[in-house]
């Protein structure tokens, strides 16, 4: 048995990291095997010599958390001690072109779609809702931009209804279509100063286009993602697929679970998981609930909506 001490800066930040009722402690407690009790602003921990290193090193983790946003959720205590068990290293952070955002993956699957989009030509990515399939993507665009990797950004989605009628929404075609593409928009507004994002879209090297736009076009040197692909035909996705060009990337991401196409369409998406498997040059990332990063009830959401089978799997 050995023990080891974590020093806390304020009562403020203990309580956030204990969490209520303790919580918190608990779980790393339970997920590592440790012994924890907390003495004037310290947390002393007893137990083997791995459970207390990597208990130890999750609470630094989760210090620097706290630290930053304030407060903690149970989702991201999980994260951190998942992180800490499989031994996967802290992820460098995604330079993006807003001087006050800073962009890390979130989970060890988020880390993996990370790097597979650095170092792979087209990616698909499928995974559920909230698991951050196009957020990092259009992180790891910008970056590409930031560092002259590629000349333009060109984000894309279909125009398919979830259940309900496109013509009966007021306005004309535009104003249709721009729902649509408001999830690309909003991410890009987190990562790209407004001023550069109006200049980058005057002059053509930022486009958010429906997926009917890309038929006839061939892009070179650009970062072209393909979200909500799950809502692509086959013709479709292979369509968008031969728009690249010279020294372009492509990431293609999706929700499997989520298909607005009619029940006869085969999907572009779940056709391309099967179809590009093997080929150099190509990868994919299945991400899942545990990957999840928006509020803590998504996840719980998402599993309650599964099939049978796969929750008693």
């Amino acid at each position: 048995m050995i023990k080891q001490t974590v020093s806390v800066l304020d009562a403020k930040a203990m309580l956030a990291l204990f969490g209520v009722r303790d919580q918190h402690l608990r779980a790393i407690r339970d997920a590592l095997g440790v012994d924890i009790a907390a003495r004037d602003d310290q947390i002393h921990i007893q137990g083997g010599e791995t459970a207390v290193a990597r208990a130890t090193e999750v609470l630094e983790q989760l210090k620097r958390i706290v630290h930053r946003q304030g407060n903690l959720e149970p989702d991201e205590v999980q994260r951190v001690v998942a992180s800490v068990v499989n031994g996967d290293a802290t992820p460098a952070a995604i330079e993006v072109l807003s001087a006050n955002r800073k962009i890390t993956p979130r989970s060890p699957g988020q880390k993996r779609y990370v790097d597979a989009m650095t170092g792979h030509d087209l990616v698909l990515c499928a995974g559920p809702a909230g698991s951050g399939k196009t957020y990092l993507a259009v992180a790891v665009a910008v970056q590409c931009l930031k560092q002259q990797q590629v000349r333009k950004i060109v984000l894309v989605r279909p125009a398919v209804e979830a259940g309900e009628n496109l013509g009966f929404l007021p306005g004309d075609l535009e104003a249709k279509i721009n729902p649509y593409l408001r999830p690309l928009k909003d991410a890009l507004r987190e990562m790209v100063d407004h001023e550069l994002i109006k200049r980058y879209t005057e002059e053509d090297i930022i486009e958010v286009i429906p997926l009917a736009y890309m038929r006839g076009r061939t892009l070179n040197e650009a970062f072209i993602i393909l979200d909500e692909a799950q809502n692509t035909t086959v013709s479709q996705m292979k369509m968008f697929l031969t728009r690249m060009g010279r020294g372009s990337r492509a990431v293609v991401s999706g929700d499997i679970t989520q298909i607005d196409l009619p029940s006869h369409s085969r999907s572009g998406l779940v056709d391309a998981l099967a179809r590009l498997k093997g080929i150099e040059g190509v990868t994919q990332v299945r991400l899942t609930g545990a990957d999840i990063v928006r509020h803590r009830l998504v996840q719980e959401i998402v599993r309650a909506y599964e099939p049978v089978s796969r929750k008693r799997r």
